[in-house]
């Protein structure tokens, strides 16, 4: 391997770990972000409160068709 290859390596590495501290830099952020707005401290618990919150959404859109339903027979609006 010469010189030239040898600095290119260099570069690469240097380039790399520049690279993963930036993305460790994100990754703080972001899991901030997720304990500040959902409360959450990792993954798994925003995966768990994910599914909590389908739930709930769900329900709701089962409620809100129930009542328009309602509403049309009512109004008799077809």
């Amino acid at each position: 391997m010469n010189e030239q290859e040898l600095l290119k390596l260099k570069d690469d590495v240097d380039n790399a770990k520049s690279t993963v501290s930036e993305l460790k830099g994100q990754l703080t952020a972001l899991m901030k972000q997720l304990k500040d707005d959902w409360d959450c401290s990792d993954i798994k618990m925003a995966e768990i409160k994910l599914k909590s919150m389908e739930v709930s959404i769900t329900a709701l859109e089962k409620k809100i068709e129930k009542g328009v339903e309602e509403l049309e027979d009512k109004y008799n609006i077809d």
